[in-house]
């Protein structure tokens, strides 16, 4: 019989991540951030590529990144309601670790299962901030799949993308639980 860790498993039964809007001060400091990137960091990663790494935007930090989302909605388009949404991840934000995936050349792992990683990082980040009691959420958008956004914001390499915003700070009110997917109907059984 295996060991269980039922703790570990009630968490994630039950785990739900808080909206980026209703975080408040004060957000994880460096010290206390640390052992959340170290989780992060244990992530699935076949061939040991580390095909991600992380920038940790700080608050004061977010007044730039807010401005350059506005100026990223004006080149794209942008409706003005699409741009005051995407700006006031930042505007509100407290904290947010940027999941970079880095595709590294390999003759054996295919480029997809670095995406894979890079997103099983921002799980993990994201998991390991709700386990230390922290209100976490991971966002994306518009913004972080626009090339110039991320080269401007964030000085990404033409090999790198965005694969989340974690945004982590103090949960300012617990949301309501949410209709969850009905594994059953989603699950299929091969016994030969």
């Amino acid at each position: 019989m295996p060991q269980r860790n039922d703790a570990a498993l009630d968490f994630l039964l039950t785990r739900r991540s808080r909206p980026a809007k209703t975080l408040i001060a004060p957000a994880p400091s460096r010290e206390q951030l640390m052992p959340l990137l170290t989780a992060a960091a244990r992530t699935p990663d076949h061939g040991k590529l580390e095909p991600w790494r992380f920038i940790v935007v700080e608050q004061g930090a977010m007044g730039r990144l807010a401005r350059l989302t506005e100026e990223a909605g004006a080149r794209l388009g942008k409706s003005a309601e699409d741009i005051a949404k995407a700006r006031g991840d930042f505007d509100r934000g407290q904290l947010a670790v940027v999941v970079v995936e880095v595709q590294k050349d390999s003759p054996k792992i295919p480029a997809l299962e670095m995406t894979y990683s890079a997103g099983a990082a921002c799980l993990a980040l994201l998991n390991a901030a709700l386990a230390a009691g922290w209100g976490a959420n991971w966002l994306s958008g518009w913004a972080s799949h626009d090339r110039g956004f991320c080269e401007a914001a964030f000085d990404l390499a033409p090999n790198e993308r965005i694969a989340g915003l974690i945004h982590i700070a103090t949960e300012g009110t617990v949301p309501p639980e949410r209709p969850r997917p009905d594994v059953e109907a989603l699950t299929s059984w091969v016994d030969a």
